[in-house]
């Protein structure tokens, strides 16, 4: 008999994973799962968005302004509201909060008549805080060190209250990098219970494979070499690295491409010729920019949290067929010689030469490392570890 299942999303709901074309790790577990759905591997499955507001939720079910659930009879979306949207940052106000998002998620379980259901998580609140003693199963999925997030500080102590917890009970942890893992074990004297395993990010063969589109007219005009990071350009981005890298490198042409949460940030970037800030694109045209640029950078600061992420961009950008120049930071370790690795931001000067002799991957290793690097094929192993055969365990 096929497992049923529930999902929860870590901060955003499923309609903004829609809205960014469901490009984040936790949207491809989504997407996996409802691939297993209509298989046959799973039965009932139950996808859980985050507290919201009750304000909020009842805006958009009357304005009709986000993208719709693709529920069918064994397949639906719940939306577990309060007052309030943000948690509290003290842990004892916290476990009153999870304890009632528990009942919403089982209240829903039981309307629709889910079984013993295996939970995958991928907010460290709900894994850690939320009871969940009716599941089958619990699995956390972390796709960044919350704990060291710079934005999310106010919560840090309920981040490692939540990972001890986590720990302590147990329940089966994948992570994007193995630093992700080591945290969450290090956060109680005993480690970790219950199964682990590192997930890398993936990527998704549709995108990828097939004949390249030509890039917006916007990147075409650029002179060549053409060198372009892709991402959020926050906090994250060497910012100095890059001024270092334009002037030491004049020829060069260098796109960041990515939504700019704070115009501090990038300020001093715009002031400077061969460096173009672009602005956030959809999918394909993300697709086509990489797979017609000379090099592909990742350009991040060395810091506690971009020292355990598992940079999506990096596969991304191996999948495009670009050499890298990326900062030596331990998840990036290992992904071939079409990776080459620098101290820092600025000493991409030096290996630009080198990465422009590298030059395009033959189509035959891109379309090998697109298939090897699947999100399907990553997420066998977390499948493994999150829907184990519950039947046979017991109520925690």
């Amino acid at each position: 008999m096929a497992l049923d299942a529930i999902f929860t999303f870590s901060y955003e709901t499923y309609a903004d994973a829609r809205a960014r074309e469901m490009m984040r790790p936790p949207d491809r577990i989504l997407e996996t799962l409802i691939a297993e759905q209509d298989s046959g591997a799973i039965g009932r499955l139950l996808v859980a968005n985050p507290f919201r507001s009750v304000v909020s939720v009842a805006a958009h079910r009357v304005l009709r302004d986000q993208a719709a659930f693709p529920a069918t009879a064994t397949r639906h979306l719940v939306e577990p509201t309060r007052l309030a949207r943000a948690d509290s940052a003290a842990p004892e106000v916290v476990e009153r909060q999870y304890a009632a998002y528990d009942r919403a998620l089982r209240r829903a379980a039981s309307r629709f008549a889910l079984e013993r259901p295996a939970v995958i998580t991928t907010n460290p609140v709900v894994a850690g805080f939320a009871p969940l003693e009716w599941a089958g199963s619990v699995s956390y999925f972390g796709r960044d060190d919350w704990l060291t997030t710079p934005a999310k500080r106010r919560w840090w102590d309920v981040y490692a209250e939540a990972y001890a917890r986590i720990a302590r009970r147990g329940i089966a942890v994948t992570a994007v990098s193995k630093q992700i893992v080591d945290r969450i074990a290090a956060a109680d004297p005993g480690g970790l219970r219950g199964p682990s395993a590192v997930v890398p990010n993936g990527v998704d063969p549709r995108e990828w494979l097939g004949p390249a589109h030509p890039p917006p007219a916007w990147f075409a005009a650029l002179p060549g070499p053409r060198a372009v990071h892709v991402g959020t350009l926050d906090s994250r981005i060497d910012v100095e690295g890059i001024a270092s890298l334009a002037r030491a490198r004049p020829e060069l042409s260098i796109v960041l491409l990515g939504s700019v949460p704070d115009e501090r940030e990038v300020a001093p970037l715009r002031r400077v010729a061969n460096i173009t800030i672009a602005p956030h694109v959809g999918r394909a045209e993300l697709v086509a920019v990489l797979r017609a640029a000379e090099i592909a950078l990742l350009a991040h600061r060395r810091t506690p949290l971009t020292e355990a992420m598992s940079p999506l961009k990096l596969y991304e950008y191996l999948a495009a067929g670009a050499p890298v120049l990326a900062v030596d930071l331990p998840p990036v370790r290992g992904l071939g010689p079409r990776v080459l690795l620098t101290e820092d931001v600025a000493a991409f000067a030096r290996a630009t030469d080198a990465a422009l002799a590298l030059g395009r991957a033959p189509e035959s290793e891109r379309e090998r490392f697109v298939d090897e690097n699947s999100w399907r094929s990553r997420h066998r192993v977390l499948l493994d570890l999150a829907l184990p055969a519950v039947a046979d365990i017991s109520p925690r």
